[in-house]
């Protein structure tokens, strides 16, 4: 899917009005904010997206210097160590407002012409890194518990929809896991598909709720060392959970922090802010099991053809028509989840619900290159970060809808736990015995 000039300068302003509107409501110390591994400045985040715009169009394609001195010191994440970037002299908040400023009209300038393929790649490439950034912020803002962000045409609150119990079948087969050449832009981990063999599997209709995840917790499952790995015992030992990290027990029931405010916990909507770790205990606990990446990209993509799968596959789980409100919860239209049920239209083939949007979902599979991997121009997006990560598939309701498709991979450590990040499960691949307690 190719975009045009016109495409290019709405999405411009677009994710340029997202990260402007992240920074509303903040001042001071909050632009700031603790130096924690899993957050960054506030401040520095969006001089860097305005720094990355500027680094691979206006420099790598134009040859111009740069608008602000010393950018490359301040602002190139590649260099710049994270611990770091709460001591560099970095620009007040209107002076990188007026940096982004700057950077984003001479963007929009010099596109006074239908773009080469060159351009358009890297016109995609820096708008989608400032989406991830916009979407890291949002986490940063949950993380340090900030009043919740307001977007331009946000919706009010979303529909109830309920729960969604059972689980669909899958037959198996072969799948071409990763992108084609003829899907547009793609990212240098989902390249190139590639066979895959998959045996028939059943997969959860919907990813766990808060009503699910509760009964785990409840039933003592933090505490119950057989359901944890060595690494997950040892990760919630240290972070001295007993439950998510935004919940708290209220006169025996339990509520969740959104942001700055505290809200009774709601069944239906899916757990997030979870870690692979806790996804992995939950399911030893409810005998269940993760999916394969490659399994989630079956069910999202494939359409069920006899004992078998399509070998064409679908760009978004309901087909290659755009992702819109009735389909899936993005593009923070709602300021947070909805319930698993909802959203019908965006069911896949297979009968799997929300597999994009809502909430990101963990894999079991770990981040590993495709056969044949070679970094694009933006060599450390992917292949730092090979063999430490886990794969997640799907979106969360505050990722931008036109960064989307079925192929697409995000990957994260095993112990981040301020992602908008649940799970779905599978059902076992062999009888296992009644669970007791």
């Amino acid at each position: 899917m190719h975009i045009d000039r016109t495409g290019l300068l709405r999405q411009l302003d677009d994710a340029h009005q997202r990260t402007l509107e992240l920074l509303q409501g903040l001042e001071g110390e909050q632009l700031m904010g603790p130096m924690l591994a899993i957050v960054n400045p506030l401040l520095w985040e969006v001089g860097h997206v305005a720094w990355f715009h500027e680094r691979w169009i206006l420099r790598h394609l134009d040859g111009h210097s740069s608008f602000l001195p010393h950018a490359d010191e301040l602002y190139d994440s590649s260099n710049v160590a994270h611990d770091t970037r709460w001591n560099l002299p970095l620009p007040s908040l209107a002076d990188t407002v007026e940096y982004m400023d700057r950077v984003h009209g001479a963007l929009i300038q010099r596109l006074d012409h239908e773009p080469s393929e060159a351009e358009r790649y890297f016109y995609q490439l820096t708008v989608f890194h400032e989406d991830m950034h916009t979407e890291a912020l949002v986490y940063t803002r949950q993380t340090l518990g900030y009043p919740a962000p307001c977007f331009a045409g946000q919706a009010g609150p979303a529909e109830a929809g309920g729960a969604l119990p059972g689980d669909v079948t899958i037959p198996g087969g072969t799948l071409w896991l990763g992108a084609n050449p003829d899907q547009g832009f793609v990212f240098d981990n989902e390249k190139w598909a590639h066979p895959v063999q998959i045996a028939p599997f059943r997969m959860a209709r919907a990813p766990v709720t808060n009503a699910e995840y509760r009964r785990f917790v409840d039933a003592g499952g933090y505490g119950r060392r057989e359901y944890w790995s060595d690494e997950g015992w040892a990760w919630r030992e240290h972070a001295g959970l007993q439950a998510p990290v935004y919940w708290r027990p209220v006169d025996g029931d339990w509520e969740a922090r959104r942001f700055d405010r505290w809200e009774p916990l709601a069944p239906h909507q899916p757990v997030t802010h979870v870690s692979w770790h806790e996804a992995q205990a939950y399911c030893r606990w409810a005998h269940r099991r993760l999916p394969t990446e490659a399994e989630w990209e079956m069910a999202a993509a494939t359409e069920p053809q006899g004992h078998a799968v399509s070998a064409e596959k679908r760009r978004y789980p309901w087909g290659s028509a755009p992702p819109r409100a009735g389909r899936a919860n993005l593009d923070g239209d709602h300021g947070g989840c909805v319930d698993v049920a909802a959203r019908p239209e965006g069911d896949s083939a297979h009968g799997c619900r929300q597999l994009l949007g809502n909430v990101w979902e963990w894999t079991v599979s770990d981040f590993q290159p495709y056969p044949g991997f070679a970094p694009d121009p933006y060599e450390d997006y992917s292949q730092p970060w090979f063999g430490s990560r886990k794969v997640l598939r799907g979106g969360a309701w505050a990722t931008r809808s036109r960064l989307l498709w079925n192929t697409w991979r995000n990957f994260f450590p095993p112990d981040r736990n301020d992602v908008i990040a649940g799970f779905r499960t599978c059902a076992p691949d062999r009888p296992v015995r009644e669970r007791k307690g």
